[in-house]
Formats: C-alpha cells, sequence, structure tokens
C-alpha cells in the first residue's frame, strides 16, 4: 500500500473539516519551541481555516512573532480508525469585531447546528481576534483505507 492509498479525497477533507471537531493548533514560542493548543475551527469556502481566541492570549503573541502555524484536525480511537488533515500555513491576525462574531456563529452552529453564540462568547467579542489560517501545504491520511494492513 503507497502513501497516495491513505490519502483523503478532496470530498473527504472537506466532510472531515465540516464535523463538530477541534483542531489542534501548533505555534512558535519565543524560545522556538512548538505551542500547542486545542481550538474550535471553522472551515470555509477560500480554503481558509477560521478560529477566535483573546488578543492577549499566547498562540496570539506567538503568531504576531511568527506567523507560521500547523493545524492538525484528527479523528479516530484507534490506529486503524485514525483519519486526520494536517494544515501547514501561515496565520493572520484579523481585528475585526463582526468578523469575530460572524466566526463564532459560524462555530456554535457547526458544533450545535444553531445560530447562536453562546453567551459567554458573545461578551467576549470585543476582547478578541480572528485567526485566520492560510494552507500552504495540506496533508491527509486515513488509515481506514489500510484495511488491517499495517
Amino acid at each position: 500500500m503507497t502513501r497516495p492509498d491513505i490519502t483523503l479525497t478532496p470530498a473527504e477533507q472537506r466532510a472531515l473539516l465540516s464535523e463538530p471537531l477541534k483542531a489542534a493548533l501548533a505555534t512558535v514560542d519565543a524560545d522556538g519551541f512548538p505551542h500547542i493548543v486545542a481550538m474550535s475551527f471553522l472551515a470555509r469556502d477560500d480554503g481558509a481555516i477560521y478560529m477566535t481566541s483573546y488578543a492577549k492570549a499566547q498562540k496570539v503573541l506567538n503568531v504576531r512573532r511568527n506567523p507560521k502555524v500547523a493545524v492538525m484536525i484528527e479523528t479516530g480511537q484507534q490506529y486503524a480508525e485514525f483519519h486526520a488533515v494536517m494544515v501547514r500555513g501561515r496565520c493572520e491576525v484579523i481585528e475585526d469585531r463582526a468578523l469575530v462574531e460572524e466566526t463564532m456563529h459560524g462555530i456554535a452552529a457547526k458544533r450545535s447546528e444553531r445560530q447562536s453564540t453562546p453567551g459567554g462568547a458573545a461578551t467576549s467579542a470585543p476582547k478578541r481576534v480572528v485567526l485566520k489560517i492560510v494552507p500552504e501545504k495540506l496533508t491527509s491520511w486515513d488509515h481506514r483505507k489500510l484495511g488491517g494492513r499495517y
């Protein structure tokens, strides 16, 4: 079995990115070490991944210093079930309250199929920014395609 045999198709990638999963966002800290945090996210039709964060959070400070990031969205409980998308790209910090609120609403709707943002999150919007990750390299895998051959 070759690597392309377990790669997710573009349709499978879109399906995975639309699921209400958490993403692992990796930034680079001031000492050059990875800083990894769990994040809710929204994949948009423009190909970018959107997240929100408090403007003063460590991940935002890291991105302002070095915009190179990685994001991994993975699911499955056992090796034979793992399937994932890993995106490497550059992150833009956007300070736009309307976009923050729009992104928060989109994430809430994806997570619970409702259009409202939880109350606490909505009141925090003025203190938040959007992290827009523009992919430069995308890698995916689906161990379910191995059919037990690993």
